[in-house]
């Protein structure tokens, strides 16, 4: 079954910010890593592929996301796996 990032959001109980990658950061890199997630019926991340972004970014971005856990998504009320996208964003500061 296939929600959007905003329902799935709604089930995320563990989030995991990644670490900057240090050359990303002394590149001053920005940007978002677009991922395609399954998440489990126990709300675990079991497939995660990239769809965009840098690739400074991404490997951090992935990391960071197969860490992440869900509660599970109910249909009809049993748990059922689900396909979504996740947006990763890495912004620096001015300073």
């Amino acid at each position: 079954m296939r929600v959007s990032q905003g329902v799935s959001s709604g089930f995320l109980i563990k989030k995991i910010n990644p670490t900057y990658p240090k050359k990303a950061r002394k590149k001053r890199i920005q940007g978002q890593v677009i991922l395609r997630a399954k998440i489990s019926k126990e709300g675990d991340i079991v497939d995660l592929v990239l769809i965009s972004g840098d690739p400074m970014l991404a490997p951090a971005a992935m990391d960071a996301v197969k860490q992440w856990k869900y509660g599970p998504y109910l249909f009809q009320g049993q748990p059922v796996e689900v396909d979504t996208e996740i947006v990763v964003n890495f912004t620096l500061s001015n300073g």
